[in-house]
Order: structure tokens, then sequence, then C-alpha cells
């Protein structure tokens, strides 16, 4: 099944996930919907140093809004807001170093943000895909603990600032890798069975549209989506993904293309109009199976998952 869900997902991906996909689609966006002054609001963007999550913040930052943005390293995150700030002309750009995949640094920072800030919306675009099994200074697997426990300590820290605010939202940025893979809830940091960096991508991806479905219908004063930015040439898919990278380069999405869609959830009133919860790709919800796939969890199996984070999170906890 895993075989036939791969193949079905690389043939779509051609025809949607490349350039040309974006091109097709992009035929049909209403150019009025990022007609917008964010000046007023508040929008923090993790993984803001590069690639779609710098491409975010700066469309964000050259609209007016105030944007946060959360980097692991310090001189790449000053670089990049320097530029920012350049491009856009836009001052109120501020940087906070926290490194996703570390728990207790997430809790700490989520806490004391809410203390000191308001926070109108939150963009989860921080991820990484590391190849060889590799664990944290928490013990923690290192790709579950940056794309899946991260985001979810820092959503769920996050979420009574958000509550106080006027058209909250949170956005995060999965892949449409996650339609290969069915949740494996009894494997989450993957301590069975032989390790492939790109599958536990995949499953962390699954989860994050999981979750955040589970918040949609958990917490109704905030509008909630996931999206896929499609195939984009961005360092993250150079430094995990050479071989795919050298093949598929002419083929690949600009970072700013990859962004877009990012920036029409977290910004236009079109996207607060669509139901919570849902899965976007080219600022259009679609599905989050494949036809035949045989990928959907149970009720039972999605409850399970956000009780095992709650549990993991919490251990973690300050």
């Amino acid at each position: 099944m895993t075989m036939f869900r791969n193949a079905v997902w690389f043939v779509k991906g051609l025809q949607e996930y490349t350039k040309s996909g974006y091109e097709a689609a992009a035929k049909h966006f209403t150019s009025t919907d990022l007609d917008v002054n964010l000046s007023g609001r508040s929008f923090m963007v993790t993984g803001a140093n590069s690639g779609i999550g710098k491409a975010a913040a700066q469309e964000i930052a050259s609209r007016g809004g105030t944007v946060h943005m959360v980097c692991r390293n310090k001189g790449r995150a000053e670089a990049a807001k320097d530029e920012i700030v350049e491009q856009s002309k836009n001052q109120n750009i501020h940087v906070h170093i926290v490194d996703m995949s570390s728990a207790g640094q997430v809790w700490a920072f989520a806490q004391n943000f809410s203390q000191n800030n308001v926070l109108h919306v939150l963009i989860n675009n921080a991820g990484c895909m590391v190849n060889q099994r590799e664990l944290t200074e928490e013990g923690l697997e290192k790709n579950f603990a940056t794309n899946t426990l991260g985001t979810y300590i820092l959503t769920t820290a996050l979420i009574p600032a958000l509550k106080k605010v006027e058209d909250p939202r949170v956005i995060t940025v999965s892949s449409g890798g996650m339609l290969t893979q069915k949740l494996d809830v009894a494997n989450l940091q993957f301590e069975k069975g032989a390790f492939d960096g790109t599958m536990a991508y995949a499953q962390n991806k699954r989860q994050q549209v999981i979750l955040t479905e589970r918040w949609a219908s958990q917490h109704k004063e905030i509008h909630f989506s996931s999206m896929h930015p499609g195939w984009a040439d961005t360092p993250a898919v150079q430094t995990s993904m050479p071989s795919f990278h050298a093949k598929m380069q002419s083929k690949l999405r600009t970072e700013a293309m990859g962004a877009d869609t990012i920036v029409w959830l977290a910004a236009s009133a079109a996207a607060s109009k669509q139901p919570s919860g849902l899965f976007f790709q080219d600022r259009k919800a679609v599905a989050t199976h494949l036809p035949l796939a045989f990928s959907r969890a149970t009720p039972q199996e999605e409850e399970k998952l956000q009780a095992a984070l709650d549990e993991v999170a919490l251990k973690f906890k300050p």
C-alpha cells in the first residue's frame, strides 16, 4: 500500500506541486484577496530566517504587520531581519531565539511571550528532516521533537493568548508528503523497525494535519488551517533531499510561491470565511487522503495521538 500511495502521490505532485502547478492555480486567484493593510496585527513565524518562512515574514512585513521571527540561529536570524526591514521599510520586526526541537525552550518562550505581547496569528513553519535517527538533549527523536512536539507545545501554550484578540488564526505548514502515510500512533518516535527520515517527516506532517483538525473542533474561537506549499526550492530541500532537488530543480517553485498560501491564510478575509481545520493547497481546501489509499486513522487513534503528545509535553513544562 505504501508503494501505491507513493506512486499516486508523485504523479499528483508532478501535476500540482511544481512551479507550473502553481502558475495554473494562480490564474484563478482573486487579485484583491491580499490587498490588505496588516498594521496593528501581530504575526509569529517559526523558522523565519530562510526559505518559505522568511518569504512569508517578508510578505507580511510589506503589508505593515508586526512580525515575530522565531529562529534557532541568532546570526542568520538577525541577517534575515535586516533584509526584511530593508525591503519592507517596516521596523516592527522582532527576533526570538528558540530551538523548536527543545520542548523546555518552547514552553518557556511561549509562556514568557504571552505575558509580554499580543498575538493575532501563529504560523507554525519551522521543521526539519533528519535522515539518521538522532536524539535531542531531552532524549527525543529529532524530527518528532521539532515537527510535531515543538508545534504542539507552541500552539497549545499560545492558544489562551490568541483567544484574547479579534480574528485569531493558526496556520501550520504541513506537506503533501503526508498523503503517503497513515498515522502510526504506536511508533511516534520511530523506536521500532528501520529508521527512514523521509517517512518520519511524512508521519510528522500527517500528525500536524490531524492536530489542526482536532484543535479546530476544540477551540471554536480560533481559525485553524494546515497547508502544503508545494515543492519549493528552499535550503531545507537542498540539504535534506539533495537527489530530489538535483532531479527536480527546474520544476521547483520559488520560495515566494511556496509562501503564497501561508500569507493568504494568515491575512485575507476570504481565508477566514473558510471552515476551520481544513488542509489547503494554492488557496484552496483539498483532500487529506489519496483515493483508495486506506490512510484514514480512527477517531480513537487521533485521540490517542493528542493524549500521547500531552503526556510527553507535560514532562518538559516549567
